[in-house]
C-alpha cells in the first residue's frame, strides 16, 4: 500500500503543483520513466504527452519548460533525501553515526521502506546520477538561484554541514565537504557505470556499498586529519 507523502517544493518551480492532481502525478511518474529511457536531451513535452495520454498544452499548465521540470524532479529527490536523513537520525546523538546515515542516503536514497505511488525512487536516482549537473551548470543559474530554484539542494547541504560541525566544530570547510560528498556520490556512480577508468569503485547489480565506503573514507579521513593537526598545533 502506497504511503502519501507530499514534498513541499518552491512554488516558482511549477505553474500548478503536480502533486495535487491525478494528471500532475501522472506527468511526474511518466517524465521520470521517459527521461530515464531516452535521456534529458531527447525528452520533450510532446513525447511526454503521448506517454500520459494528454496534450502538450496540458503539461505546459504545470511546467514552463522541460528544464524547470528537471529541476522539480531533482528537488523532489533532494527533499526525499533530506526527509530520510532527518527521519533516520531523529533520535541519534552520535554525530559520526549521523554522518554515516547521511552518507548512506547520499549514495542511494532509492533504498526505502515506504513507497510513493507516482515516483519510482530507483529510476529517479538514476536520473539524479546522470542528469543532475544539467540543472545548475547553465547560463541561467544565477537568475534561477535568485528565484530559489536550488533552495532544497542548499538546505540539504546545510543539514549535512551541521552534522560535520558536530563531529569537529573547528573544521573550516563544512559546507565545502557537504557539497563535495553530494557531488562525489553522483559522479563516482556515473564513472563506475560509464567511465570506469576515472574511479576505483565498481557498481555491480545495483550494489552501491563501495561508493558508501569511498565517501566515508574521504569524509572521516579528512575530519580526523584536521583534528590531529589541530591537536598538534595546541
Amino acid at each position: 500500500m502506497a504511503i502519501t507523502i507530499q514534498m513541499k517544493l518552491n512554488e516558482k518551480l511549477y505553474l500548478r503543483d503536480p502533486q495535487d492532481t491525478k494528471l500532475g502525478r501522472k506527468i511526474i511518474q511518466h517524465s521520470i520513466l521517459l527521461i530515464d529511457e531516452i535521456g534529458f536531451e531527447s525528452f520533450t513535452f510532446k513525447k511526454l504527452a503521448e506517454q500520459t495520454g494528454s496534450t502538450e498544452a496540458s503539461i505546459y499548465r504545470y511546467f514552463e519548460n522541460k528544464h524547470v521540470l528537471l529541476i522539480y524532479l531533482l528537488s523532489w529527490y533532494w527533499e526525499w533525501m533530506k526527509f530520510r536523513i532527518d527521519y533516520n537520525t531523529m533520535n541519534i546523538q552520535d554525530p559520526k553515526r549521523k554522518l554515516r546515515i547521511a552518507i548512506s542516503a547520499m549514495a542511494d536514497t532509492s533504498r526505502r521502506n515506504t513507497s510513493i505511488d507516482f515516483v519510482d525512487e530507483d529510476v529517479l536516482h538514476r536520473i539524479v546520477v546522470a542528469e543532475s549537473a544539467k540543472a545548475y551548470h547553465t547560463k541561467e543559474v544565477d537568475k534561477e538561484n535568485k528565484h530559489g530554484f536550488f533552495l532544497t539542494f542548499k538546505d540539504l547541504a546545510r543539514r549535512i554541514a551541521r552534522i560535520i560541525k558536530e563531529i569537529n566544530p573547528d573544521f573550516p570547510y563544512p559546507r565545502a565537504l557537504a557539497s563535495t560528498l553530494l557531488e562525489m556520490a553522483n559522479n563516482h556512480i556515473y564513472y563506475a557505470l560509464h567511465l570506469p577508468s576515472l574511479t576505483d569503485i565498481t557498481v555491480e547489480e545495483g550494489n552501491l556499498s563501495q561508493i558508501e565506503k569511498l565517501l566515508e573514507d574521504f569524509a572521516f579521513g579528512l575530519l580526523e586529519r584536521r583534528s590531529e593537526t589541530a591537536e598538534k598545533e595546541d
